[in-house]
This record gives C-alpha cells, sequence and structure tokens, in this order.
C-alpha cells in the first residue's frame, strides 16, 4: 500500500521571500531598517502574540536606530524587511511554537521557525570549532565569522528521519518513549549518521528502536523542526506485526501495533497537549501529536488511505 501525504505539513508551507541577496547588502539593509518588523524572542522560545494568537512584531525602530549585530534578517514581506532578536524578557503575553503555531498563517509560522532556528545556532556558535577564536555575527546573522581567522561557519541543520511504519494493510506502529506519560504514541524518528542514505538511516532507527526489519522505506515530504535545529524527513516503511518488538537501544519504552479504525479515532481528538478523559474518566489509551508535527501528518495520510 502507497500513499501521499494529505497536506503538506504545519511547518512547511511558507513561501515568503528569504532575501539572501540583502543578506550581503549592509546599506540596502540600514535602508530599510526604519520601516522593518522584529519579532523578539527570549531564551526559552517564546515570542510575543497579539489577539488571536498571532505573532506581535515591534517596528525596528523601537529595537535600535539601526541593525543590532545580534539581529537576523528573515526575509521581506510586502516589501518589509522582517527581523528576529534574542531577549532577555518579553512584556506582554507570549506563546511558545509547539502550542501556538497553528494559529499562525504559513508564512508567519515559517518566519518563527527560521527565526528560532538562526537563533539557536547562534548561542551554540559563539567560538570557530576550527580554531576556538571567538567568531562575530555577518550577513545580516546568517554567517558568524571568525575574528582571528575570517573563516565562515554557517547555520548548522541536523536531519533527522521520522518514519511511519505500517503492515501494508490496516496496522500502524507506533512507539512511546520511556519519559512520555502512558498514552502517548508517534511515529518512529532517529538522526542520520554520516555516511549513510536517509533510507539506510530508516532501516537502521527502526532496528534500533523496535528491533524489527522493516523494507520500502519511501520519502513522503519533511519539515522544519526548530527544537533546537532539525529537519526531519518523513518516510513509510512496510513492516511485519509478526515480528517481535525489542526496545535495543533505550529510547522506546512502548511500541504497538494499532488498527486503523483506532488511529482514526485517535485523529479525532486533540492531540498531546490536551489528553481528555474517555467516558470511564481514564485517558484513552493512544493519544497522537498535535497538528505542528510532521509526525501527525504521516499518521492522518496513513490513516487515510485506507
Amino acid at each position: 500500500m502507497h500513499f501521499e501525504l494529505v497536506h503538506q505539513p504545519l511547518l512547511s508551507r511558507a513561501t515568503f521571500h528569504r532575501a539572501d541577496e540583502v543578506r550581503d547588502d549592509a546599506e540596502r539593509m540600514l535602508a530599510g531598517w526604519p520601516q522593518a518588523k522584529v519579532l523578539l524572542i527570549d531564551s526559552n522560545g517564546r515570542y510575543p502574540v497579539g489577539e488571536s494568537g498571532v505573532l506581535h512584531w515591534v517596528p525596528a525602530t523601537t529595537v535600535a536606530d539601526e541593525p543590532p549585530a545580534d539581529a537576523v534578517i528573515l526575509g521581506v514581506v510586502d516589501g518589509i524587511d522582517r527581523w528576529a532578536r534574542r531577549v532577555d524578557h518579553i512584556d506582554g503575553p507570549t506563546d511558545d511554537a509547539r502550542r501556538g503555531a497553528v494559529h499562525l498563517t504559513p508564512d508567519e509560522a515559517g518566519l518563527l521557525v527560521t527565526a528560532l532556528g538562526i537563533l539557536n545556532w547562534h548561542e551554540t556558535a559563539s567560538h570557530s570549532p576550527v580554531d576556538g577564536s571567538a567568531t562575530r555575527p555577518a550577513r545580516g546573522g546568517w554567517v558568524r565569522r571568525s575574528v582571528q581567522s575570517g573563516r565562515d561557519e554557517f547555520p548548522r541543520t541536523d536531519p533527522a528521519i521520522i518514519t511511519v511504519v505500517h503492515d501494508g494493510a490496516d496496522r500502524i506502529l507506533l512507539g512511546r518513549q520511556a519519559v512520555w506519560p502512558d498514552g502517548w504514541y508517534s511515529t518512529l524518528a532517529g538522526f542520520v549518521e554520516p555516511g549513510e542514505s536517509l533510507e539506510q538511516c530508516v532501516l537502521r532507527e527502526v532496528h534500533e528502536e523496535v528491533g524489527i526489519v522493516v523494507r520500502e522505506p519511501r520519502y513522503l515530504g519533511s519539515q522544519p523542526w526548530p527544537f533546537p535545529r532539525s529537519l526531519m524527513l518523513g518516510f513509510a516503511a512496510i513492516g511485519d506485526p509478526a515480528d517481535e518488538l525489542a526496545f535495543l537501544d533505550g529510547e522506546i519504552g512502548d511500541a504497538q501495533w494499532f488498527h486503523r479504525d483506532e488511529v482514526r479515532e485517535a485523529l479525532s481528538r486533540d492531540g498531546w497537549t490536551r489528553a481528555d478523559p474517555g467516558p470511564d474518566g481514564a485517558a484513552p489509551r493512544l493519544q497522537l501529536p498535535g497538528s505542528i508535527s510532521i509526525a501527525r501528518t504521516l499518521i492522518e495520510s496513513w490513516a487515510a488511505a485506507g
């Protein structure tokens, strides 16, 4: 059974202009600053929100007279430069992307995850990995340059596969991390290692996490995941429910095969942020990730295919 994604993942729909050509033009960035808007993000990844949870952008001139060295230009929307900057404190209501991105337009969600990913990288790139010298931001925040050698370091993104394992018919294999509450299940995921293809990573990670050998890994779609700086590459693969499950790497506390009907019922409820009790007052046996995650899109797509 082959299927495609029923829709693009929530964080993969942005079409705003990322304006790479502006990053090398200090005069152009300075000229656009008086009209620019800035998204402030604190050290916990929280950002200011307005009514209905939309992003609250502040006028750039309330931040500084010119682009600060620690600000990052995200792109251009409707002719207005959009920037982000890390701050210690935000006055007024705030939200975080895991919960609040569902309230945003595709472009605003894209701007937010771009800001989170690049700012998270800056926090870990203050020194050159080559010679240990201090680095300083350049190119509108998209490069860090060694003050000693002039060597440029670029933002890091960590690729990871995330796989919906199914039996080719009506059952899907979902796992629960050992630290998760009972009832929380999701697709299997793991980081790509040096020297392996994405398809090899699918086979390895599934075997390491649940002990079975899957076949026919097939790419479906991707989603940025800036927690702190991952790119999730979604796959489907086929496994055999008759194979014995074994949790080899210690990350997975439980895994089960679920029937399509039970998955569809779980999809009718909200994601992990709301664990509504069942009729008997107990939490549902199966709770799935919220709509911000490509995991839910993968599960929805499999459930719709049968």
